[in-house]
């Protein structure tokens, strides 16, 4: 199946549309995305989508509630990305889980590259390289040796629990900091 890489199509129209005209064209990005699926697997369930997401994932095919999720903010700043890799790495994912039977696969395990491969002709990217700081604001800091390192709400709470972080270059347990050993 030789299909063209949607990574061939232009998106530069993308820039000049305003937010609820993106979202517009994220749907119909989907329902393109969707219907070549279809071919596949025809009786494929339409997926809902939102665009609820927040912090640093771009996507998220989520089975419980029946559809797709999106982060608004990295949609804005990331359009072109968003509409040729995201877009189809969450909707493969959401083929697979219905093709599949049996044991659970793994989420980007072969399956999975061979949709991203042969259905959308994309190599098939586990993880964006998006600017996150606007979608996923971290107000916690913590120090190493090296570096500063900013903590979501959540992870700060794993961390005062317990949960024992260390820095990935110089291996150093990260210390909090907190807002008076900040400004003094």
């Amino acid at each position: 199946m030789n299909r063209p890489a949607l990574s061939d199509l232009s998106v530069d129209w993308l820039d000049g549309l305003d937010e609820a005209a993106l979202h517009r064209a994220l749907h119909e990005r989907i329902e393109a995305a969707f219907q070549l699926c279809r071919e596949v697997h025809p009786h494929l369930p339409r997926p809902r989508v939102w665009l609820d997401l927040r912090g640093q994932c771009a996507g998220q095919a989520h089975f419980g509630r029946g559809g797709l999720r999106f982060n608004p903010v990295l949609l804005s700043e990331n359009r072109r990305d968003f509409f040729v890799d995201v877009v189809p790495h969450e909707m493969a994912h959401w083929l697979v889980h219905h093709l599949a039977e049996g044991p659970r696969l793994q989420p980007h395990g072969h399956e999975w590259r061979t949709v991203m491969r042969q259905l959308f002709g994309l190599p098939g990217h586990v993880t964006h390289r998006f600017d996150t700081r606007r979608a996923s604001p971290a107000p916690y800091r913590y120090r190493c040796a090296c570096r500063e390192h900013a903590f979501t709400a959540r992870r700060h709470s794993l961390a005062r629990g317990g949960r024992v972080y260390r820095c990935r270059h110089c291996a150093q347990t990260l210390v909090y900091q907190s807002l008076e050993s900040v400004s003094t």
